[in-house]
């Protein structure tokens, strides 16, 4: 059951910005996938909803020469289906689909899944069950429970889209009151269960813009328990250019094994170089090295460490041979 709440109908993003800083309590709402059952499980209490379907300028989904801009209202489906997209940017549509059930994508939006909440098997349970672990520091609690000695939150960053789109060099625009502002989406994260995004109390993810390259080849895969629905233990984005036998750029990143999704550096010494175990023996050390998996789902830690790089060989693997 819902607690009360009002709900605003903004036509506009200025105007739901404005209504943002009007309503400090309050929450942006689009498909609400997931702010919904957070909300029926009490980890969220919003006064205000201030629901973004009839923004129309958020679902504008566009093509330019050299980029793709979306609309962080845009559906999951809209991406998962998109021509354009399937073919110059296929990780970013493989992502998209990636993502719980068809009827979920049908509402499910950009914005929400790159703004997914973080996850962890002791803060996204029922109040009855969480009032009798004597809750976590994400939430009223001053523990965390994954690392009961760290004064940080492990909750995960459990989205599909943002790696795909990471490796893809994609940029984010945040409407506040001042107006928009760019930053690259690895900068929109933080380290942090509790902090995890860039995102001022007052702005809105407004957009994303992807470069159209050529000669870029890219994927998205993740691991599972079902083969629809779940949040990835891991997901693993590979994206590379080729220069006849030699890697001319390698970019991978991941989901589900941090508090942010890690775009993975320290792939420089594949460059030049064709596709070999030795190279592959990097990119297994570089995701291990940068990620930092911990005891926030149902699944093993030392089965998603194991998983990560081999699920990581074989899109690589897969893109080098076309």
């Amino acid at each position: 059951m819902l607690p009360d709440f009002r709900l605003a109908r903004p036509q506009s993003a200025a105007a739901a910005v404005a209504l943002r800083a009007e309503n400090p309590g309050s929450r942006f709402i689009a498909g609400g996938t997931d702010l919904l059952p957070n909300i029926r499980r009490g980890l969220a209490s919003p006064e205000v909803l201030i629901d973004l379907g009839g923004v129309a300028e958020l679902r504008e989904l566009r093509a330019d020469d050299d980029k793709l801009r979306i609309g962080a209202g845009v559906t999951l489906a809209t991406i998962a289906a998109d021509v354009r997209i399937q073919q110059r940017l296929p990780a970013l549509a493989q992502a998209a689909l990636a993502v719980a059930g068809p009827t979920h994508r049908a509402a499910a939006t950009l914005c929400g899944n790159l703004c997914l909440d973080t996850r962890c098997q002791y803060y996204n349970q029922s109040e009855s069950w969480r009032t009798g672990n004597q809750f976590c520091m994400k939430l009223v609690g001053d523990i965390c429970r994954v690392a009961p000695k760290s004064a940080r939150c492990y909750a995960a960053f459990s989205g599909d889209v943002a790696p795909a789109l990471l490796v893809l060099g994609a940029t984010v625009e945040l409407l506040g009151p001042q107006g928009v502002r760019r930053l690259p989406l690895a900068e929109f994260y933080r380290d942090d269960g509790m902090d995890w995004l860039a995102l001022g109390k007052d702005e809105m993810l407004y957009a994303v813009e992807v470069p159209l390259a050529d000669g870029w080849l890219s994927t998205y895969d993740k691991i599972r328990i079902r083969g629809a629905v779940d949040f990835p233990p891991v997901g693993v984005a590979i994206a590379l250019r080729r220069e006849g036998e030699a890697l001319a750029e390698l970019r991978s990143a991941c989901t589900g094994a941090s508090s942010r999704p890690e775009l993975i550096d320290g792939l420089e010494p594949l460059v030049g170089k064709p596709l070999d175990e030795a190279g592959l023996a990097l990119l297994d050390k570089r995701l291990l090295k940068c990620t930092q998996p911990m005891e926030t789902t149902v699944v093993p830690v030392p089965y998603r460490r194991r998983v990560m790089p081999v699920l990581a060989r074989k899109l690589l693997r897969n893109l080098w041979q076309g």
